[in-house]
């Protein structure tokens, strides 16, 4: 089991900027393959984005696509969120999550490890 801690989350403006951190302990971190994902209220909770155990590779939701970057620092057990022109719609919780396997990685019932999440909003 890996414990993950969200932070980095706020309040800012439409066209603004933020970046979570996601740090990881208890287990060997680049071991997992990591992903974001996010609830808004009412919502169900959807993929944001992933990267593989060295980060070479990096997948990203068709909504986000172009606006955020996902990014790992092993030597620091840390996965970022670069989040940049943001929408009053990207307002959500955002969590966290590890699981030693990409395949399937957009599916929520794949991941056995969550953070607390972090919460973003975006005004208008």
């Amino acid at each position: 089991q890996v414990q993950l801690v969200e932070s980095g989350g706020g309040l800012v403006q439409a066209g603004g900027s933020l970046r979570l951190s996601c740090e990881a302990s208890g287990s060997t971190f680049s071991s997992y393959f990591m992903a974001w994902f996010r609830q808004a209220p009412g919502k169900e909770r959807e993929f944001v984005a992933g990267i593989s155990r060295t980060g070479e590779n990096t997948y990203y939701g068709d909504s986000v696509k172009g606006r955020f970057t996902i990014s790992r620092v092993n030597a620091k057990n840390t996965v970022y969120l670069q989040m940049n022109k943001l929408k009053p719609e990207d307002t959500a919780v955002y969590y966290c999550a590890a699981d030693f396997f990409a395949a399937g990685y957009q599916l929520v019932r794949k991941y056995d490890n969550w953070g607390q999440g972090t919460q973003v909003t975006v005004s208008s």
